[in-house]
């Protein structure tokens, strides 16, 4: 069974979203990945309620590798225009999604917050509550909600980040 999941991960891996290139580390202070459990960013959940809520509404938009707007969306793209239509700039791709915004924990998720998978090939989704995620899988699907828990995301899972307001 485990070589079944390993098998579709790399399946998926090469099929996938992919819209970042190799990733190059940036480098930030530690201080800005440090995250005191159970309590929350200031003003992150608004942000973030409202980006879930715009994520879920594009559910159904087809999948198109580069797309960043409702004509099609590939996995970072999606993240991009959910946060540039509320005014928040971030980077295009996923690995500097990732690099760029400071770490939470699983057990601090909140609506809005970023998670990531498969690395290196950089996957990433927005986090609803309740153990779901929007995201862009890859060609032939669509914008569609997933479970966290599903074994097979389970064992993709390369972390999570939150966007603070500007």
């Amino acid at each position: 069974m485990r070589l079944i999941r390993i098998l579709l991960l790399a399946g998926w891996l090469l099929v996938g979203c992919s819209s970042a290139p190799p990733r190059r580390p940036v480098p930030e202070p530690e201080s800005a990945r440090i995250t005191v459990p159970g309590v929350p960013d200031p003003g992150s959940s608004a942000l973030g309620s409202r980006a879930a809520a715009k994520a879920r509404s594009l559910v159904g938009v087809p999948y198109r590798y580069g797309g960043q707007d409702p004509q099609g969306f590939d996995c970072s793209g999606l993240v991009w225009y959910v946060f540039k239509s509320l005014a928040v700039d971030l980077p295009r791709q996923a690995g500097l999604q990732r690099d760029r915004l400071p770490a939470v924990s699983l057990a601090n998720l909140q609506p809005g917050d970023l998670l990531f998978f498969a690395t290196p090939a950089d996957h990433v989704g927005i986090y609803l509550g309740g153990g779901e995620f929007v995201h862009a899988p890859r060609t032939g699907k669509s914008v569609s909600i997933a479970h966290l828990d599903s074994p097979f995301f389970e064992l993709g899972f390369a972390g999570a980040a939150r966007v603070t307001p500007p």
